[in-house]
């Protein structure tokens, strides 16, 4: 199965962000298609369960053909919002729920099939037996294609593969929060060739006048000039360079943004430059 190298995250477009009309999403998903980005990344909660159903519209509406893209979604939390009678936030991975909540995704994506399905984060209480139970009738019944997690620990994964494969972990990867590239949750991605997505990917150098910001701006003032290539590029070269295969997930609704994006794909950024990046952020050189 194949992804986009970068893939669209959908959760600003609507409700909680930028609340596209539906031609804009349109014009959006166009953008995204004309620069080699088909993957599109949902989950049923973002918008308070409404970013869905306003990408399913707007996608009826194009010209995009289902086969040229790939939609993932997740499942499994429950906000306590009105959409919902829930009296608190928690998980639910119970088979019936996973089932209707794809269900339902399908129904407002306005399509027959996810490419991906993710359980959204972990809970305490997740069966493997449930979770099998589920994920096998999506297959049988040619709603979803493949199955992964995000979030999910190696044993956490583990747990899940006493009873199904693990296809795919999105996890929150970037230069500022890359605890996962040393807890063994990437290296679990290599060794049993899962696909490897990040969130926030960017991490908080945009949002945050840390030290260490500070520290890795002033190596990227000079590592813009030797690649030509713009900061938020950089900082997604640094993270694609990982063996693991990463596939950002970028979460701008900014065409221009997305395009360079794609283009940081193409940064080939060497092997000491890396580190000097891994060192501005972490304070000190790597032991």
């Amino acid at each position: 199965m194949k992804y986009s190298r970068i893939i669209a995250g959908t959760m600003t477009w609507g409700k909680w962000g930028k609340q596209l009309s539906t031609a804009e999403m349109i014009a959006l998903m166009n953008h995204c298609v004309e620069n080699k980005i088909t993957t599109f990344d949902h989950a049923d909660i973002y918008g308070d369960y409404t970013n869905e159903e306003d990408f399913g519209m707007a996608f009826s509406k194009s010209s995009i053909k289902r086969e040229d893209v790939q939609l993932i979604s997740k499942c499994g939390i429950q906000f306590n919002v009105k959409e919902r009678s829930n009296r608190v936030k928690h998980y639910d991975y119970n088979a019936s729920y996973i089932i209707s909540s794809v269900e339902r995704s399908l129904k407002m994506l306005q399509t027959d099939y996810l490419d991906l399905l993710l359980l959204h984060r972990p809970s305490p209480l997740m069966d493997p037996s449930e979770i099998a139970e589920a994920i096998d009738k999506l297959k049988i019944e040619g709603k979803i294609k493949q199955f992964g997690v995000s979030n999910f620990s190696p044993s956490q994964i583990q747990l899940i593969e006493k009873e199904i494969q693990v296809e795919a972990n999105q996890v929150e990867f970037s230069l500022s929060s890359n605890g996962v590239m040393n807890d063994g949750t990437l290296d679990d991605c290599v060794t049993f060739d899962r696909l490897a997505m990040s969130w926030s990917p960017l991490g908080s150098y945009f949002r945050e006048d840390s030290k260490a910001n500070l520290r890795i701006k002033t190596v990227l003032a000079d590592l813009t000039k030797k690649y030509g290539a713009t900061e938020d590029q950089l900082l997604l070269a640094w993270i694609l360079k990982h063996p693991s295969t990463i596939h950002p997930v970028v979460g701008t609704a900014t065409p221009q943004r997305l395009k360079l994006a794609m283009d940081a794909v193409e940064v080939d950024m060497e092997l000491q430059d890396w580190f000097i990046l891994l060192e501005a952020n972490e304070g000190h050189e790597v032991a």
